[in-house]
């Protein structure tokens, strides 16, 4: 059964979209609303969109440098030697990201997550964390505070990432065979190193919860059919009963450089089939509002979840949208915030940041009345309406091109 699968899963593709290397300098920008203009807003901590969705994560991008040339994120043939990456000036500081996370907590973010390019790339990155760490919700409650990463620093930060408050990490791992995952990163990275990084932050306490459980170490796989499909059930097997969450995340069409076809996008759907004909699986209730993943919990002879044996979960932005419930900002390095993770434009908040430095003309005040104005006009919906829209080509025109993933996170 298992190579009859896999002959099934690995279909040669049929339609390229050619690499396109789309610079965030040249692109067009909705200008912030005449600050003028603006009826103030004073913050409750409940702030909705023309959707009723309610802000309560943000994502934060902290540099856009990454150590792996993953082919769906950064390949090598946009990504080169050549790419002029962002000087360090125009990036945030660790002051003003922290100074913004604040106003963002003033409107209901319970939630930061920290993303790059590969965040542990920035220098000193722990302090960072500190600095959010120490700030709380309006009803005094500490934040959820995590970071994506590859994994392959994880090993020697986190110890520190730890202790300066970081709570949880999520690693991404596209296989345990060591020639795929070479092939994946397209660095020929070991997968051992990164597996190495994964024990170390569960040595070092990151993501243990009450129960005792790693819950909070969550392993991300992103599947593209003929490449790592047979990388799913080792995947399944050697993440079982470790307490850590392993998710599957359909390829996706983010940015206009990966070459993206739907003729690689595994459907999530098929993953679960796959993994219950091996390890029977029990469909779970969702943890939070506006949670991603579809959970799906390893079962025991009775058919009921086991928890010992954990949990997986499938992110399947193309098969199945949740934007229904999306209540995610994502701040780009250098201070741009953008409403949906495949949106064409974003804000540029750091003029605010910066202006308000110099003669304090600005204050947190009319940035928290920004910051409304703009969520409050959010009716992004753009995976439901996919099947709807022109394929991202060389031929489509600057303003319509969607923002990359390396520039402001998965």
């Amino acid at each position: 059964m298992h190579n009859i699968a896999m002959t099934e899963l690995e279909r040669p593709p049929k339609r390229v979209i050619v690499l396109h290397d789309e610079r965030q300098a040249n692109r067009a920008e909705p200008s912030l609303l005449k600050l003028t203009d603006l009826k103030p807003v004073v913050a409750d901590g409940l702030l909705a969109d023309q959707l009723g969705r309610q802000l309560h994560d943000l994502r934060i991008s902290v540099t856009d440098r990454c150590n792996f040339r993953c082919s769906y994120c950064m390949p090598k043939e946009v990504f080169n030697k050549d790419y002029p990456y962002l000087p360090h000036a125009s990036l945030l500081t660790f002051e003003e990201i922290t100074r913004l996370a604040n106003v963002f907590m003033s409107h209901g973010v319970r939630k930061i997550r920290l993303t790059g390019g590969e965040p542990l790339l920035r220098k000193n990155i722990e302090i960072l964390i500190a600095q959010l760490a120490a700030l709380r919700t309006q009803d005094g409650e500490k934040l959820d505070l995590t970071l994506t990463t590859n994994g392959s620093l994880l090993a020697k930060k986190a110890v520190a990432l730890k202790a300066a408050g970081l709570q949880r990490v999520t690693v991404s791992l596209d296989g345990l065979d060591d020639a795929v995952f070479r092939s994946m990163n397209d660095v020929d990275f070991p997968v051992a190193d990164v597996l190495a990084g994964i024990e170390a932050a569960r040595q070092a306490g990151l993501g243990l919860d009450k129960q005792g459980n790693f819950s909070g170490i969550k392993i991300n796989m992103v599947v593209k059919r003929g490449t790592n499909a047979e990388q799913i059930l080792p995947m399944a097997k050697h993440f079982r009963g470790t307490g850590m969450v392993l998710r599957f995340i359909e390829y996706m069409d983010v940015g206009a450089t990966n070459g993206w076809r739907m003729d690689d996008v595994l459907p999530s759907a098929e993953v679960i089939k796959l993994i219950q004909s091996e390890m029977p699986l029990v469909q779970l209730e969702p943890s939070q509002a506006g949670e991603t993943a579809q959970r799906w919990g390893y079962a025991d002879a009775q058919g009921k979840h086991d928890p010992s044996l954990g949990e997986i979960g499938v992110i399947s932005s193309v098969t199945q949208a949740f934007c229904s419930d999306c209540n995610r900002a994502r701040l780009s390095t250098e201070g741009r915030l953008y409403l949906c993770l495949f949106a064409s434009q974003g804000y540029d908040l750091r003029p605010l940041l910066r202006e308000s430095n110099s003669d304090n003309s600005i204050n947190d005040a009319t940035i928290t009345t920004a910051l409304a104005h703009i969520w409050q006009g959010r009716n992004d919906r753009y995976s439901e309406l996919r099947s709807s829209m022109p394929a991202d080509t060389m031929s489509a025109t600057t303003a319509s091109k969607r923002v990359e993933m390396s520039y402001i996170g998965g």
